[in-house]
């Protein structure tokens, strides 16, 4: 199985969910059966089938993140090589050429990506055209509207 690129930051937030679900939510849902059980029929208990359902959901997303967590790559950002190259796990400020817009973006695995907190997928486009270039390289993105040119301003590595 291949590994999977986290961010130490990514990681712990799946570890922080896992130990909810584990600690928190599952016990939960168990009282929740038992009350249901409690109430008699199980054939016609829509309590006791809901909980059930939810039993189910919650173990398969304890599922999910330990394997997500057993497949993944750790990658501790603050400890990169700072050489001044795009990598994994750094933040890129870009410029878009012809509209002088600005965005910045930080490149993360599969599993933490969010563009509404402006982290992309190592497996994006942008990011595929990112990775290796230095600060002042220019760099053309494929988008739904055509070619997009960016100039790299800046490179975080933090």
């Amino acid at each position: 199985m291949n590994k999977v690129p986290l961010t130490e930051k990514g990681a712990q937030q799946l570890r922080e969910e896992l130990q909810e679900l584990k600690t928190v939510v599952r016990p939960k849902v168990v009282t929740a059966i038992a009350e249901a059980r409690a109430h008699g029929d199980l054939k016609e208990n829509a309590e006791y089938h809901a909980a059930r359902e939810e039993q189910g959901f919650v173990e398969g997303r304890i599922r999910d993140l330990e394997h997500q967590l057993a497949h993944a790559q750790i990658i501790d950002v603050s400890k990169l090589q700072k050489d001044g190259r795009v990598v994994f796990g750094v933040t890129v400020d870009l410029v878009n050429i012809e509209t002088d817009e600005e965005a910045s973006y930080q490149i993360v695995g599969d599993l933490e990506a969010n563009i509404k907190e402006n982290k992309i997928s190592i497996n994006s486009p942008i990011a595929r055209a990112l990775i290796g270039k230095r600060e002042g390289d220019e760099i053309q993105v494929q988008a739904p509207s055509g070619i997009i040119l960016y100039e790299i301003a800046a490179i975080g590595y933090q």
